[in-house]
């Protein structure tokens, strides 16, 4: 309280009517003010008394907790939340009078995937405890943010070890294939009759060394800096090209390819040969998530100052616990894999300046979206009256 409206209000019975009219308007301007300041902040805040009855609830909290303001005054906290983990969790914490900083729960906002931060902490004044206070803070951004930036690191601090591995790797691999070639040739003039074991043999060798060099040459990929070379595209003509180059492979497959492309989408700065690598990493790893069949859907629309790119299927879908996972170097959940596919997906659009993410559920299918910025060729300036109007009233 602030300290003027202190001293009139000791001074109350000495004040006359107007006096008295005055303050009040006072007081009111001032839990005015401190009403506009709560409803204005982006985190959600729920107050209770001492008897964990909510008290105070201000506007960011309602569709954090899916609540409306009156349906929650004059009722336990606990009992105006609607996701029984959460409200478990706030009663448990408000009865054994502890204290939480920063207890996260996922919840899922009409298909998309939230995370929630929850920090619960006593009000005191004068030594004593007036009620509790929980802050409520949407997490998602910050979390994915801190993903992406371990990933980049991850790339990192692969690029110079595994560059001089690769390059160890490599040579071996082709005296190997040299030496393989010499002994087939030297195999054609003899005729014992245990050569045509030997060939299979060898076959299976060769086969082998083709398997790791290609491994290798993807894993050099991966961690290597890219020659992007960057020019004016549309990025329709990317798409439709890849999928006139894959549709007969997906429709052997029995997985249908729908395209949804806005006809009058923004031209971005491209590297056409690698996006759409890409694209196909994309729609290959769709066609593996879904060996019964099913659909592909690739659509193209202008966000904001952005060109969105999306890729969707309807395969096996990626559960919540490898989701973080899926663009970190070898990981992968299929049988026979290198793990980087979508570890170059992640690096190509970075190097488009972009921004990839993932949504996918279990049993319904993925949706990766990438967003592509729009070259910004002229420059916006604010508009701004005030200067001129200040110095004509200066000089008046």
């Amino acid at each position: 309280m602030r300290k003027f409206i202190q001293r009139a209000l000791n001074k109350l019975p000495k004040l006359d009517r107007q006096q008295v009219r005055t303050l009040l308007l006072d007081i009111a301007s001032e839990n005015d003010r401190l009403e506009t300041v709560l409803h204005s902040m982006m985190d959600g805040v729920l107050v209770s008394d001492t008897d964990h009855v909510l008290i105070l609830f201000n506007k960011s909290a309602e569709p954090l907790l899916h609540v409306h303001v009156g349906e929650v005054y004059e009722k336990r906290i606990w009992t105006v939340i609607k996701d029984e983990e959460i409200a478990d969790f706030v009663k448990n914490t408000l009865l054994n009078q502890e204290r939480v900083f920063d207890k996260e729960f996922t919840l899922d906002f009409g298909g998309t995937t939230r995370i929630l931060s929850f920090s619960v902490m006593p009000l005191v004044k004068e030594g004593k405890i007036q009620g509790n206070s929980i802050h409520i803070e949407d997490v998602t951004e910050k979390r994915s943010e801190e993903a992406r930036l371990r990933r980049a690191e991850s790339l990192a601090s692969l690029t110079t070890l595994a560059a001089g591995v690769a390059h160890e790797i490599k040579n071996p691999l082709g005296s190997i294939s040299i030496h393989l070639q010499l002994i087939e040739k030297e195999l054609k003039t003899d005729c014992d009759s245990g050569n045509e074991n030997i060939r299979q043999h060898l076959g299976v060798i060769n086969e082998e060394v083709n398997r790791l060099n290609s491994i290798v040459v993807d894993f050099l990929f991966a961690v290597r800096p890219m020659n992007t070379q960057l020019k004016e595209n549309n990025l329709n003509g990317v798409v439709r090209e890849t999928i006139d180059f894959i549709q007969f492979e997906l429709a052997e497959n029995n997985i249908k390819i729908e395209e949804d492309l806005c006809e009058n989408l923004c031209i971005i700065m491209m590297d056409e040969k690698l996006l759409k690598q890409a694209l196909l990493n994309l729609i290959k790893n769709a066609q593996a998530a879904m060996p019964e069949g099913g659909t592909v859907s690739v659509s193209s629309r202008r966000k904001q100052d952005h060109v969105l790119l999306e890729v969707k299927d309807t395969g096996t879908g990626i559960s919540g616990e490898n989701l973080s996972k899926i663009f970190e170097p070898y990981f992968t959940t299929k049988e026979f894999g290198s793990g980087l596919g979508l570890t170059v997906v992640f690096k190509i659009i970075r190097e488009h300046l972009g921004e990839i993410s993932v949504q996918s559920k279990v049993g319904e299918g993925t949706t990766f979206s990438m967003m592509f910025p729009i070259p910004q060729k002229e420059k916006k300036l604010l508009e701004w009256e005030g200067e001129e109007n200040d110095i004509q009233s200066a000089g008046s």
